[in-house]
């Protein structure tokens, strides 16, 4: 039928995106992401638009592929905030470890690149960075950490995970970035868990057994 188009739309956008993966943005070529999507100029600016468009549709496509990993990984219950660091630092080691997929991240490399990306371009790659630190630092407050320790946790951990990507695209090993990862985890241990807040409702006494004391939450225990 005339005008249906003769290739895989999705399949083409993949492709694009591993070229701006692997590239960052500055270093796509016009003619690398043709070579790179099977796709001629014309099917290319007809399909996707110019070559910020297609960036762009790039980074959702790598937003839609990760960020459901990184919610489930949060999701929790997690017992402290050790233990949401090293569920969201295993994210990044899993998806550097895919030899499916170039060396790093796309997010990290196009935030290096922030001046050579459109107004559209640059607001959106820090959206999706502000994004990631909020949901962090929700996932450390349900863990137990006060707002101070897991604002200042959130923003480690982020910086963690894009030193992980920098790594691992100057040829770190397997193994160096998962010491990385561990180190951030055992870091995270000395957060301690916020008192418990007297304007939470305590659960009814028994009255069989006498009141406990009010004092600070166990470990594990979120508001």
């Amino acid at each position: 039928m005339a005008g249906r188009k003769q290739f895989d739309v999705d399949e083409a956008l993949r492709r694009a995106m591993h070229v701006f993966w692997r590239w960052g943005y500055s270093e796509a070529s016009i003619d690398r992401l043709t070579e790179g999507t099977g796709l001629g100029r014309g099917s290319l600016y007809g399909t996707f638009g110019d070559k910020s468009a297609l960036f762009r549709k790039s980074l959702q496509r790598y937003a839609q592929t990760y960020q459901p990993l990184y919610e489930q990984a949060l999701s929790g219950p997690h017992p402290n905030p050790s233990a949401v660091v090293a569920a969201y630092l295993q994210v990044a080691l899993n998806r550097i470890a895919d030899p499916t997929v170039p060396d790093g991240c796309l997010l990290t490399v196009s935030a290096t690149q922030i001046p050579a990306l459109d107004a559209e371009g640059r607001a959106m790659v820090r959206a999706m960075i502000d994004g990631l630190r909020a949901r962090l630092e929700q996932a450390l407050l349900a863990a137990g950490a006060g707002e101070r320790e897991a604002a200042e946790l959130a923003l480690c951990t982020l910086a963690t995970n894009k030193s992980l990507a920098v790594l691992s695209r100057a040829g770190f090993s397997g193994e160096d970035l998962a010491t990385v990862a561990a180190a951030a985890a055992r870091n995270a241990e000395a957060v301690p868990n916020r008192p418990a807040d007297p304007a939470d409702p305590a659960e009814p006494a028994d009255p069989a057994e006498p009141a406990e004391p009010s004092g600070p939450r166990q470990a594990g225990t979120t508001s």
